[in-house]
């Protein structure tokens, strides 16, 4: 299945892009290009392929959540471009 020129320029106006002539053909053949990868992914033999999210085993990153000294509340203020009873003064909203 190939991508036609309309089919580029009808999803450039979804996307709200305008694109050039130059654009548009180098968008026809990169997402032909694509198609063609994935035409060969389909011809594969994969019913012995169990499907996955990721090629490795994902593990958790995330530090422990130990408690530890935190700023003091001086040090905190200290950038802020205005501060009121020991917290962040912000504009009201509205």
């Amino acid at each position: 299945m190939a991508i036609s020129r309309e089919q580029v320029l009808h999803v450039a106006k979804l996307a709200r892009l305008a694109l050039s002539e130059e654009e548009v053909e180098r968008f026809s053949e990169q997402l032909n290009a694509i198609l063609e990868a994935i035409g060969k992914v389909s011809e594969l033999d994969l019913a012995d392929v169990p499907p996955t999210s990721h090629p490795l085993a994902l593990v958790n990153v995330v530090d422990a959540d130990e408690p530890r000294p935190s700023l003091e509340r001086e040090q905190a203020l200290a950038n802020a471009p205005e501060s009121e009873a020991d917290a962040f003064r912000v504009p009201a909203s509205g």
